[in-house]
């Protein structure tokens, strides 16, 4: 990937966890890697096909002047997720904030955090058999994309499915929608996991009925194992009703274990869930 760097940029600004600090202020120095590809404004000569250094200069001064943390850490962090926001073709980047004069009584040139961040392709799958079950999937993917960590790309048709695990309840409604985010995997759970609390998600029976369930199928090519968090999702090669719909927006996506597409992974299914999709239910 290509690269617009960004070599000592001088910021004055009050972060520290000394008073002292936070009060009279003190240099910072700034060194950024932007990934983007370049391409296009290397054809067209235009900078709207390019990020306009001049202006990320400009937003990292203005963040850590009007900003204030106690950690550089926490100003490293926060600034590399705000770029990516605000300057949406940053595929990642790499943020080093210098402090220079950090107040460490012995001789030294600097005290550095560096960090790196980027956008993650994700594809999360959607089920509902309570309520208006459409319009609670719907709702909960312009939630995700109306939060600035995310920005949902693509989503399948909606499938009726007949339910998983064997516990007697209504056919559900099922899709797959694939999202970018700055989320790590567990603060993706977690944002998930509000998602459906907010649509009126209770876990009273496991495989059981419910308003709202959002399960994290892929995170780029991760391979996850976590005592609540499995990544690729454990169960996806069992469920027509998730490979289906996934077959829809990433037929050639590979399972990063097994090394199968999902239409190869969608041909090995034995048992079938879905009963129909959603448009042919309105026919």
């Amino acid at each position: 990937m290509d690269e617009i760097i960004i070599s000592g940029l001088k910021v004055f600004a009050w972060h520290g966890v000394y008073e002292e600090e936070q009060e009279k202020g003190q240099n910072f120095i700034v060194n950024a890697r932007l990934r983007v590809d370049t391409y296009a404004a290397g054809n067209s000569d235009s900078l709207e096909d390019s990020v306009d250094y001049g202006k990320v200069c400009l937003f990292i001064n203005d963040f850590m002047r009007i900003n204030r943390y106690n950690l550089i850490e926490t100003v490293a962090n926060n600034l590399a997720r705000k770029i990516l926001v605000r300057f949406p073709i940053t595929q990642s980047i790499e943020i080093e904030v210098m402090k220079p004069e950090a107040p460490i009584p012995l001789p030294l040139e600097n005290v550095s955090v560096k960090v790196e961040r980027s956008w993650h392709r994700t594809y999360i799958a959607a089920g509902s058999n309570m309520g208006d079950s459409e319009e609670l999937i719907h709702n909960a993917m312009e939630n995700l994309d109306a939060d600035e960590n995310c920005r949902v790309l693509r989503s399948s048709k909606m499938y009726r499915s007949k339910a998983y695990g064997g516990v007697e309840q209504d056919d559900f409604y099922n899709n797959v929608f694939c999202m970018d985010t700055l989320y790590s995997p567990i603060e993706l759970l977690s944002r998930l996991q509000a998602e459906e609390k907010e649509a009126g998600r209770e876990r009273l029976i496991k495989w059981g009925p419910r308003t709202l369930d959002l399960d994290i199928i892929y995170y780029d090519d991760l391979v996850l194992e976590r005592d609540h968090l499995r990544i690729p999702h454990v169960d996806m090669c069992s469920r027509d009703f998730v490979l289906l719909p996934l077959s829809e927006i990433a037929p050639y996506k590979r399972h990063p274990i097994l090394g199968m597409t999902t239409l190869e992974l969608l041909g090995r299914i034995k048992e079938s869930y879905v009963l129909t999709m959603k448009e042919e239910d309105d026919e």
